[in-house]
């Protein structure tokens, strides 16, 4: 078993930040981004945190990513608003759109945003958890790499193409949130196994003559599940229109890969909806959301979306975050600084 270290969360943030920063991302690009990846880390995402983080560093120094790049908006009506990343991270360009977006949804009570050309969005329910802690109802979608065949097919053609939806609750508080890939499992679970050696469930992924598999290689070769048949893929159709072809950013088959060390940008989009629930149920929203959660808790063995997660944050912003010391030391590698564990 690999040796871990334990970090303080402050010790943690710090971490990140100064990996991103020392990789080559400008300070203005990586507040957002570091409490985006520290977020996903505390939620017990692991294979979305640190574990990514080398990959963002990587494709820092090769060029497939621009840690500098300044994302230009574009507000095509009081409610519409498109921010190009100009092939940098998608963080940037996300927190920059969310300054429109947010007080727009606030006025007008409905409101949109696009974001072009961009890096992953990496744990899509951090963005639209932060338009709920706003007070808005929020949709979040990205697309990805191609990952996934149409049902009865064996070629991907879209990614595993998340979605969000957040609800917000009193005080500045997230209610619940759903965040979902159009896969039965994420795309990285199964590429983690493939590097432990290990099998996954049958129903995970198909291989190349869209059989299921235990064998993540033939996975990662052949194509990822979708979650619950051809809705799955279907919904992921929905992300892939969204945030492509509304983005006019690549569509799956086209983009750069999500880890290797090439030069081609991914060319991702991003797409968002914010909408006020003053502005439509006024007083009647918060009741609703009430009895709504009031069914689902009431029966026993059930919990909301999310639940998981917070349970997590709670857990280890008390004990701190483990991480693996050779991850660790190699993400120090990055800068100069040296943190105590």
């Amino acid at each position: 078993m690999a040796e871990k270290v334990l970090l303080s969360v402050k010790k943690a943030r710090s971490l990140i930040y100064d990996t991103l920063t020392g990789a080559g991302t400008s300070p203005k690009n990586a507040d957002y981004f570091t409490d985006a990846i520290l977020d996903t880390e505390l939620s017990g995402l692991e294979g979305h945190g640190f574990y990514w983080l080398a990959y963002y560093c990587l494709h820092l120094k090769c060029g497939k990513v621009d840690g500098r790049a300044k994302p230009k908006l574009r507000k095509l009506t009081p409610t519409a608003f498109m921010v190009d990343a100009n092939g940098g991270f998608a963080h940037p360009a996300i927190e920059k759109g969310f300054k429109k977006l947010i007080p727009a949804a606030k006025k007008h009570g409905i409101a949109a945003m696009g974001v072009a050309h961009s890096y992953n969005a990496a744990t899509l329910g951090y963005h639209t958890g932060v338009l709920a802690k706003e007070g808005l109802l929020a949709f979040g979608f990205t697309n990805s790499i191609a990952a996934i065949a149409p049902y009865g097919g064996k070629t991907p053609i879209i990614g595993t193409n998340p979605m969000s939806f957040a609800v917000p609750g009193r005080g500045g508080k997230i209610r619940f949130l759903i965040d979902q890939s159009a896969s039965q499992i994420a795309w990285t679970a199964v590429k983690r196994a493939a590097e432990a050696g290990e099998t996954i469930p049958l129903g995970w992924a198909l291989d190349r003559d869209g059989r299921p598999t235990t064998d993540p290689k033939e996975g990662l070769a052949g194509s990822m599940a979708p979650a619950g048949g051809y809705k799955g893929f279907s919904q992921g159709l929905i992300v892939e229109v969204l945030c492509a072809a509304l983005t006019g950013s690549s569509l799956g088959t086209e983009m750069g890969s999500f880890v290797d060390a090439d030069q081609k940008p991914q060319d991702n989009g991003q797409f968002f909806i914010a909408l006020s629930p003053k502005k439509f149920s006024k007083d009647r929203f918060d009741p609703i959301i009430d009895a709504l959660v009031k069914n689902i808790l009431d029966q026993e063995g059930a919990r909301l979306p999310n639940a998981k997660r917070e349970e997590q944050q709670k857990i280890n912003r008390k004990r701190g975050l483990w991480i693996e010391k050779d991850l660790l030391n190699h993400l120090r590698s990055y800068y100069d600084n040296s943190i105590s564990s």
